[in-house]
């Protein structure tokens, strides 16, 4: 499980760690300690949908650790469509010249940071479309 933080303005993502699930009480755990050492004011949940936007078995799965998290958690979960952001994080690491070993280590939080990235621009042009009586 890949996870990236924000800068404190919510204008950047960078990609923290790679997790490797254990359980459903350590995973959950591990999510509450990440919000409360880091002062997470939202979790963004990628949603593994399929190409054709409809959810699968794993978006499933998704959705119920979602809704476990927030039963445990102060802060709203939410979702965020993650399709393409291991192609995308595979691509950009390719690029950057990062061996094949480093890559297999790096691609989900990068991916983490990807879809991070995609949800913050999402806010800030939502924030600009408001500010000007947008849409």
């Amino acid at each position: 499980m890949g996870v990236a933080l924000s800068d404190e303005l919510g204008w950047t993502a960078q990609p923290l760690e790679t997790y490797e699930r254990r359980s459903l009480s350590a995973d959950l755990a591990h999510v509450q300690d990440l919000v409360r050492r880091h002062e997470v004011y939202e979790v963004i949940m990628g949603m593994p949908l399929h190409m054709s936007g409809e959810a699968g078995q794993q978006a499933k799965q998704v959705e119920n650790f979602m809704h476990q998290l927030e039963q445990v958690l102060a802060v709203p979960v939410i979702p965020w469509d993650e399709r393409l952001t291991t192609r995308s994080a595979e691509a950009l690491l390719i690029e950057a010249n990062v061996s094949r070993k480093k890559r297999k280590g790096a691609v989900d939080r990068v991916a983490a940071a990807i879809l991070l990235q995609s949800y913050l621009e999402s806010k800030s042009s939502a924030g600009a479309t408001d500010t000007d009586g947008g849409v």
